[in-house]
Formats: structure tokens, C-alpha cells, sequence
């Protein structure tokens, strides 16, 4: 008779709320960039400030969540995490995606360990490197696709910066956590307004609120596609930044970015199956690989 485990059983149903609420915001916010106008940081923006905005409302409705006071002490202290998320988000809509997923294991494997003063188990260094082994497959060159598919020497820069981005987040809201009381939902909260606040100057300076002025002033701009969107995206964000937080907490960063792998292998399927993209034998094969190294 199996023993139940109600810690495996835990997580779980992180994990799949994780990879749920991930898989989401990816279709939504391509659905939604396809049919919106290039305002990159200004839709990052708002999907930040509807965050927080819903963290509010679930405290306001449900005594267990708290949101935390305005503490210059613990705001200085979780600068490296908020600025790090950011950086990552920047260099991740400037790289190629597949590169960045393909080097964050190994990545997060050595910050993980650098933090910890730990070596990772022989089991766990030869599944990161199937997982790499798989993500790198799937970018190699191939003759089904156009030669302006072929990553630029720029994008695996950006690739590499953004994958060092996300392990040292990771491993860095591991630590944060003590600052906020152990709580997902304050870490949350912080992550999010510290976000806005940082990225709201850069959103001026690209003159992404002229741009947005002048589209307001066309009758030819269908506005409430680009509200709705960031409303939709900006909830799917909220979820998102939550079930990633207790994902890394009940587990660790390396297993998170294993989880991740897995999802990347789901969104693929899926992106064939909804989108029509392209699957060439590169790409099966790359499936195959991560497949095997997560499981």
C-alpha cells in the first residue's frame, strides 16, 4: 500500500500551477503582442501595476494575505533581487529564448552552488546537461527553416546575459524569502513595485508614453484591444509571479529549472498545435532530449 506523502502531494500541485499559469501567459501575451502596438516596457509597466493592484484586492478580501508596510530597511536589502529581475526581463525579449532556456540550468547549478558552498550530485550534473544537450538541438542550424531564422551572433550574446539573469534570480529570491517573512505574497508584492518603479523612468526615456499619446490621438487605434490585453496579461503575470515564488520555495532553484524545461517542451507542442509553428526534425528531436534529461 502506497504511503501518502502529503509533501510530495504539495509539491505537486506547485509545480503544475506553475507550468498551468506559465504556459497561459506565454499564448496570451503572443496573442496579445500580435495585435498590439510595439510598446514593449509600457505593456511590462502595466502588467506590474495590475499585480499589484490585484495583491491589494486579495488582501482586502482574504485576512491570511497580508501586504507588507513600506520599509526602506527591507526595500534595500531586496534591491539585487528587483534589479536582477528586471535585467532579465530586458535581455529576454532581446534574446533568443531557446539559447537563454538552454543555458539556465547549467547556470543556476553553479550560482546555486557558488551560494551554497555545495557540489550538485553526479545525477543532477548529467541531467542539466541532457537538458542543454536538447535546448542546443533545437536551435542548430536547419534546412526547413529561412535563413533569417539562424540566430545572430548579438542574440546569443543577449541569450547568455539573460540565462545568468534568471539563475542568479532564482538563487537570489531563495534568499530574499527571510526579508519578507517567509511569504510568498510580500516577496511578490515587493518584486512587483519595486519593478514598476524601476522600469517606469526607461519607459519615458524610450518615449514609450509620446508613442502611446499619438496612437490615443488616431481613430484608426483600437484601444481597448491593448487594454484588455494588458489587463488579461497583467492577471496571468500576477499568477505567474506567484506560482514561480512558491515553486522556488517548496522545491529549489535547480528543480524550478528543470520544471521550466519541461514546460518549454509543452509550449512548443502547443505552439504547433495552436499557432501552426513550424516543427522541423531539429526540434523533434530537441523534445526528445529534454524529455529524457527532465524526467
Amino acid at each position: 500500500m502506497a504511503v501518502f506523502n502529503p509533501q510530495r502531494l504539495q509539491v505537486a500541485g506547485v509545480v503544475a500551477f506553475y507550468m498551468a499559469a506559465a504556459l497561459i501567459m506565454v499564448f496570451v501575451n503572443k496573442a496579445v503582442l500580435n495585435s498590439s502596438p510595439d510598446l514593449p516596457l509600457l505593456f511590462l509597466l502595466l502588467q506590474l501595476l495590475i499585480a499589484v493592484l490585484l495583491l491589494h484586492a486579495s488582501a482586502a478580501f482574504h485576512s491570511k494575505i497580508v501586504i507588507p508596510k513600506v520599509d526602506f530597511e527591507v526595500a534595500k536589502k531586496l534591491v539585487p533581487v528587483v534589479s536582477v529581475n528586471i535585467i532579465g526581463l530586458v535581455f529576454n525579449t532581446l534574446c533568443l529564448r531557446d539559447i537563454a532556456r538552454g543555458l539556465v540550468l547549467p547556470l543556476t547549478i553553479a550560482v546555486s552552488s557558488v551560494y551554497s558552498r555545495s557540489t550538485p550530485s553526479r545525477m543532477v550534473l548529467l541531467a542539466a546537461a541532457t537538458v542543454t544537450l536538447g535546448f542546443m538541438l533545437g536551435v542548430a542550424p536547419s534546412s526547413s527553416l529561412p535563413a533569417t531564422a539562424i540566430p545572430s551572433t548579438l542574440s546569443l550574446f543577449y541569450g547568455v546575459l539573460s540565462s545568468l539573469s534568471i539563475a542568479f534570480h532564482a538563487v537570489l529570491i531563495k534568499n530574499s524569502l527571510p526579508y519578507c517573512n517567509n511569504s510568498t505574497i510580500e516577496l511578490a508584492w515587493w518584486t512587483n513595485a519595486g519593478s514598476a518603479i524601476m522600469i517606469f523612468p526607461f519607459a519615458i526615456l524610450h518615449g514609450e508614453l509620446s508613442s502611446l499619446y499619438v496612437l490615443a490621438q488616431s481613430d484608426a487605434w483600437n484601444w481597448t484591444v491593448f487594454l484588455w490585453g494588458s489587463i488579461v496579461t497583467g492577471v496571468f503575470g500576477f499568477l505567474l509571479c506567484v506560482a514561480g515564488l512558491l515553486s522556488i520555495k517548496v522545491t529549489s532553484p535547480i528543480t524550478h529549472m528543470f520544471s521550466s524545461a519541461a514546460r518549454s517542451v509543452l509550449q512548443t507542442a502547443l505552439g504547433v498545435w495552436i499557432f501552426e509553428d513550424i516543427l522541423t526534425s531539429n526540434r523533434a528531436a530537441s523534445i526528445a532530449v529534454i524529455l529524457g534529461g527532465t524526467m
